[in-house]
């Protein structure tokens, strides 16, 4: 029988996609013999991502530290460093798993430092989109691209969600020569289960964080112009915290205030109820698994053709579409005429399952750390 490893995730904010691909994993680890521990960030998330930790506590033998680990770099970042540093000495891991900007330089860093002291110790990082997000012609873009290239150099293994995060990383930081590859983020089988939306639901789904990056300005002005064309008032659901005050409105100034309700996070699953049609339109993205979510469930949507959106879909399909008003507009319109040809737009059922469980995602993520470790 294969020994179980000691695993500790590195991760910034326990929030949207990220947390939800370290509480799969970390459930799925666990439940294949292993010991598994989180290091993430005290100022961020809150009564939704509580009782997501208390959900998955019996999953972490190894527990859940919280520090302040802010967004962007600054002086914060050395005591989070040094606490880090003295947590995971303790801790003895056999892999250091880091997600993200901040949580990949935390597990690289102190990995390494580690490994100085002769520990033996695996070095993995997800970047999860992220920094790829910067804009290259920038200095910060330029700083963290430089940051990143040095911290390629003491990693052991890299994982992608997306083919595309894959060739966004080769592109802007550099293939380089430690080892990578592309395992795609997966949903638990019961997310398999159709959710049928309540009679009174609204046409249309927004749910995520509300920011720009996000196109949720987007999804409100065609929500306005799909409502014009079709010459009847359309209505939404958008669920979600960030900039919630702008995007209100945003939604009042365009006298949607009666048909657009904004709502809290809650479980996907539980908005999914709450409309006909789901919306992702981001103007950026490596692998959401709110796409993912809402397929599995059964749920047609209209989601922008970015980062590895394409993969799941057929990328010619019309379901896709630019991240622009026109076009989701559009969209938005032919899916309201007709229904159940949209529906039939949407990916294989079986063929989800396949590429997109959990399972399968967590048996590759755990072949890829014992490789790290063999090398």
């Amino acid at each position: 029988m294969t020994a179980g490893l000691r695993i500790v995730h590195c991760f910034r904010a326990p929030v949207g996609g990220v947390f939800r691909h370290v509480r799969d994993l970390a459930v799925a680890q666990a439940a294949a013999g292993h010991q598994v521990g989180f290091i993430c960030d005290s100022t961020t998330g809150g009564a939704l991502e509580d009782r997501y930790f208390d959900a998955i506590s019996d999953s972490l033998a190894l527990g859940v530290t919280r520090m302040p680990i802010g967004r962007n770099i600054g002086p914060g970042d050395i005591a989070a460093g040094w606490r880090t540093y003295r947590l995971v000495k303790k801790l003895r891991p056999d892999v250091l798993h880091g997600h993200g900007a901040k949580g990949g330089a935390l597990a690289r860093v102190f990995g390494s430092a580690l490994r100085v002291s002769r520990f033996r110790v695996a070095r993995l990082y997800s970047p999860h989109g992220g920094v790829l997000h910067f804009d290259p012609a920038t200095v910060k873009g330029r700083t963290l691209f430089a940051l990143e290239r040095a911290l390629a150099r003491v990693s052991d293994r890299i994982l992608f969600v997306s083919d595309f995060e894959r060739r966004t990383f080769a592109a802007r930081i550099g293939a380089g020569r430690t080892p990578a590859e592309v395992i795609y983020n997966g949903v638990r089988p019961e997310e398999f289960e159709p959710v049928v939306p309540a009679p009174d639901a609204a046409d249309f789904l927004y749910i995520g964080e509300m920011r720009a990056l996000k196109g949720t300005d987007i999804f409100i002005d065609a929500l306005d112009r799909a409502s014009k064309a079709l010459a009847r008032p359309l209505t939404a659901i958008m669920v979600g915290s960030g900039e919630t005050q702008a995007y209100a409105e945003q939604v009042a100034r365009l006298g949607l205030g009666n048909r657009v309700k904004l709502l809290p996070p809650m479980p996907a699953r539980q908005a999914f109820a709450l409309a006909r049609f789901v919306v992702v339109p981001s103007r950026a993205e490596a692998m959401p698994y709110i796409v993912l979510e809402a397929l599995a469930a059964g749920r047609p949507m209209i989601a922008a053709a970015v980062g590895g959106i394409p993969e799941i879909f057929d990328p010619s399909s019309p379901a896709l579409v630019a991240p622009e008003v026109g076009s989701v507009a559009m969209a938005m319109e032919a899916a309201i005429r007709d229904e159940a040809a949209h529906a039939a737009l949407m990916p294989d059922a079986a063929d989800m399952q396949a590429r997109f469980g959990v399972a399968t995602m967590a048996a590759r993520v755990e072949d890829a750390y014992r490789q790290a470790l063999a090398a």
